[in-house]
């Protein structure tokens, strides 16, 4: 039976149970584990399979994972790190994608239902006999969202972390997908000082000085400077779309969209998919925009003369960017940064 496209799809396990086609990208665990710092920034445009590659993430590190999601990938020749890694250490996982609100306290609440999801998602440590009474009364506090009384949202993060270090006893490895999401929609709605401190509490509380974090993972399109939200985080990795290391694993390469036709019959569309949505440069690879192929290929092997769309502009937006630029003052172009100065400020 012929795997369907996976369109939307961003849970990694979803590939196998329901037969979706996959581009192997899991060679990206293999690169993270070698070369990884404590606090690793990877920046790339919307659509580009970064929510797909923490889930990946999530879905191989975390204990009591599927070892068979990854029978026959790419990964599974690294008997090495699949011995050392696969399945053993405890994860949280969060995306701030839907953080907004029309004001501060909207947004707030809705990144404390955010934090309070993924408490509940860990609430075998309420049976735990490494934890005290006090440890399990904080741990209802994050589950209840009770940000007020129990425990304070800026630690939050930090406190899971210590829970369940307390009860594996072993460091904990933090995902945090679409970070910027919330100062961006902040940006537009006129908040963006009160949730760059609260956003810049969280990261440091979590991730500065931390001996129960092991590492942590953080995506996003932009890295904003002017409030230094990352500032004093030690071994601070950022991987923007100059850099080439990790080039390959977010968006599509040529050969993996030749594939991908050919697989579907419809190789003699190669040219045209070529140049409309081959538009992307990160560090030497030429990358595709994976939504606009995935999408594009669905209609062609339905239709073989569909013609070309720009898929990706009609599904998402990079406001603040525009924003930002179309001030074009000094003061505002610093708040963002290119390759030569995310270098320089490491």
């Amino acid at each position: 039976m012929m795997k369907k496209l996976p369109i939307g799809i961003e849970y990694f396990k979803d590939f196998k149970r329901d037969n979706f086609y996959y581009i192997d990208k899991t060679g990206f665990i293999c690169d993270l584990v070698n070369t990884r710092g404590s606090v690793n920034l990877f920046t790339r445009p919307r659509r580009f399979g970064k929510s797909l590659n923490m889930d990946m993430l999530k879905s191989f590190f975390e204990i009591g994972m599927d070892p068979a999601l990854f029978d026959g990938l790419e990964i599974s020749k690294e008997t090495e790190i699949c011995e050392r890694y696969m399945g053993q250490y405890p994860v949280i996982s969060i995306s701030l994608k839907d953080v907004e609100g029309i004001d501060f306290r909207t947004a707030y609440d809705m990144l404390g239902s955010i934090i309070g999801e993924e408490a509940r998602r860990l609430d075998f440590l309420l049976t735990s006999d490494k934890l005290t009474q006090i440890d399990k009364n904080k741990l209802n506090g994050l589950m209840e969202e009770n940000f007020e009384k129990a425990v304070n949202l800026h630690r939050s993060l930090r406190l899971l972390t210590e829970l369940l270090f307390k009860h594996y006893s072993i460091p904990v490895i933090v995902l945090i997908d679409e970070y910027d999401v919330p100062l961006d929609k902040a940006y537009q709605d006129g908040f963006y000082s009160e949730m760059v401190r609260l956003v810049r509490s969280i990261f440091s509380q979590a991730f500065k000085t931390n001996p129960n974090l092991y590492f942590a993972v953080i995506t996003g399109c932009l890295r904003i400077a002017k409030e230094s939200i990352f500032t004093g985080l030690n071994n601070f990795k950022v991987r923007t779309i100059s850099d080439m290391e990790f080039a390959e694993y977010f968006g599509f390469t040529d050969c993996e969209v030749r594939d991908m036709l050919s697989y579907y019959g419809i190789e003699k569309s190669f040219d045209e998919i070529k140049e409309w949505y081959d538009g992307y440069h990160f560090g030497e690879a030429d990358m595709y925009c994976p939504w606009d192929v995935i999408n594009q290929c669905d209609k062609l092997r339905v239709w073989s003369d569909a013609p070309m769309e720009a898929h990706w502009a009609n599904s998402s937006s990079n406001a603040i960017v525009q924003d930002i630029l179309a001030d074009a003052t000094e003061t505002t172009k610093r708040q963002m940064e290119d390759s030569d100065q995310l270098r320089g400020d490491q």
